[in-house]
């Protein structure tokens, strides 16, 4: 099975979450049916089959979570030669040459990508014509709204 990259953020936030998740939450879901089952009637029982519902989701995405860490490749871009080139979990800063606004992003694995908060999809358009590039090279992005080229300004390794 191929390895999946995540960076050490993401492993980490989702080791955290996975913690919780086992630590607290599956414990409270449990006492939860335990305290319908008391209440008598289980087929009429809403809090009952809430509870069940909700434990269900919980061991759904703790075995998720279990399954993404066993195939992750955990890469801390910190340990990386500092070479100038764009590779997954760069920090990329770019400027868009039609409008000259900047624009940073971090190249992060599938489940780790928010927009939002500037972490790019490896898989991408933009990452995937960002990989392999360096500072200075000229990037043209092909968007659901057209082509943007973009100069990459500067790439950290953070």
């Amino acid at each position: 099975m191929n390895k999946t990259p995540l960076t050490q953020r993401g492993a980490d936030k989702l080791r955290s979450e996975l913690d919780r998740l086992k630590s607290k939450e599956r414990p409270q879901v449990i006492r939860a049916i335990a305290d319908a089952r008391e209440h008598g009637d289980l087929k009429e029982n809403a809090e009952y089959h809430a509870a069940r519902e909700q434990q269900s989701f919980i061991e759904g995405r703790i075995a998720e979570i279990e399954s993404k860490l066993s195939n992750a490749q955990v890469i801390d871009v910190t340990q990386l030669p500092a070479t100038g080139r764009v590779v997954f979990g760069t920090t990329v800063l770019l400027q868009e040459l039609d409008s000259e606004t900047e624009v940073s992003y971090q190249i992060v694995g599938e489940d780790e990508a928010d927009i939002k908060q500037g972490l790019l999809s490896v898989n991408s358009p933009m990452a995937r014509a960002l990989i392999g590039k360096e500072e200075g090279d000229e990037v043209e992005v092909r968007t659901p709204s057209g082509a943007r080229s973009y100069e990459i300004e500067e790439v950290r390794y953070e």
